[in-house]
């Protein structure tokens, strides 16, 4: 733990004052409050593109403790917005690490609080739901706090994928591969195109506006929808897309944001959940096999149950257990299936990496 004796203070929009002692960068940020269940795992998580917008709660006592290195990343850059915790540790015991997570998150201008009881905290958004907050190290004043914070836009209607999506094309992947995949990144992580890639998928990725005309110069022999921030229903050109992907009856396959757009895409609504699901432990049922998952998750947007139970031409394949929300689906007439949670799995299990083999099949096929 930090022995640092600046005072910061963390400030949610129904009022309620948090104070700990300040960690990584000194300013002030604002964003979406949002908690992950996850132990570890930790720089995987603030480089996932799908937290962009958000300031996180780590729900583990101790973050920090094996230090960061290149390798555990899932984009190029932290994107949270910031950091709250019970004990942010400057020293690490990792010997592969390649610095502490302090430097780490001072390289990447990340407002940090440590000393916060994060268990009531936890309790608090549990009870009240997602709400936007404010951390601040250097302003000390709760009225110009509040004003800072009614600056910050609501997740509703709020478009984060156009900004965190790739601005150029790049492949990856065995160029001579005859298994083609064409990825629409709305906020990929690297580890899903790693899955891919080790199946064998010569893959080239996509910014979130391209048109299929451009999609179909790749010569795909499948679609992929990737995971992201921000409100689903806030990317119409995206669902627009989509619905012409359909036309082509080629795979198509969507993870998180994915699957969210492809409900739309079939006039599926989604909708705000009430403080999300952001963890590695959640369990999921595979309602085709029967069998349960044990998956990753991150989202604070859902499909529809009931829109989706009423849909002649969509079929519910996974429920979450914890609230039997929709966690996958797959089209009866199209080759076209998605899930809500994360199957790639970095950090969490890999009970669902069958997913990405179901997809490989339906391409060769």
């Amino acid at each position: 733990m930090t022995h640092s004796t600046q005072q910061a203070i963390l400030l949610l929009a129904d009022g309620h004052v948090f104070y700990g002692q300040a960690f990584g960068k000194i300013g002030t940020t604002t964003g979406e409050l949002c908690f992950n269940t996850g132990m570890t795992g930790y720089q995987e998580v603030f480089t996932d593109p799908s937290y962009s917008g958000q300031i996180l709660i780590m729900n583990n006592v101790h973050i920090g403790n094996y230090g960061v290195k290149d390798a555990d990343v899932e984009s190029d850059t932290v994107k949270i917005r910031g950091l709250i915790a019970r004990n942010l540790e400057e020293q690490f015991s990792r010997f592969q690490a390649k610095g502490s997570l302090s430097d780490y998150l001072i390289a990447n201008n990340i407002v940090a609080i440590e000393g916060v009881d994060t268990r009531a905290l936890v309790t608090h958004v549990r009870t009240k739901g997602a709400m936007n907050c404010i951390i601040s190290s250097e302003i000390t004043d709760i009225e110009k706090l509040k004003s800072e914070l009614a600056k910050c836009p609501d997740m509703d209607g709020l478009d984060l994928a156009s900004g965190v999506s790739t601005k150029e094309e790049y492949e990856l992947g065995d160029t001579s591969s005859t298994l083609k995949v064409a990825v629409l990144d709305f906020g990929i992580k690297k580890n899903i195109l790693n899955c891919l890639v080790e199946r064998g998928a010569h893959v080239r990725v996509h910014p979130a506006n391209t048109t299929l005309s451009r999609l179909k110069e790749f010569n795909p022999n499948g679609y992929f929808l990737s995971n992201g921030p921000g409100d689903p229903a806030a990317l119409p050109f995206a669902i627009n897309t989509i619905k012409e992907i359909l036309a082509e009856d080629k795979p198509l396959f969507g993870i998180c944001l994915g699957h969210q757009l492809l409900a739309l895409a079939n006039d599926i609504p989604t909708f705000k959940m009430h403080h999300g699901h952001r963890g590695l432990n959640h369990p999921v049922k595979n309602i085709i096999s029967g069998l349960c998952e044990i998956t990753t998750q991150n989202h604070g947007f859902g499909v529809d149950p009931e829109a989706v139970r009423k849909h002649a031409n969509v079929e519910v394949t996974h429920l979450n257990l914890n609230d039997d929300s929709i966690e996958g689906i797959r089209l009866k007439d199209k080759p076209a299936f998605s899930v809500q949670y994360h199957p790639e799995a970095t950090p969490g299990p890999h009970d669902s990496r069958y997913l990405f083999d179901d997809f490989v099949k339906m391409m060769k096929s």
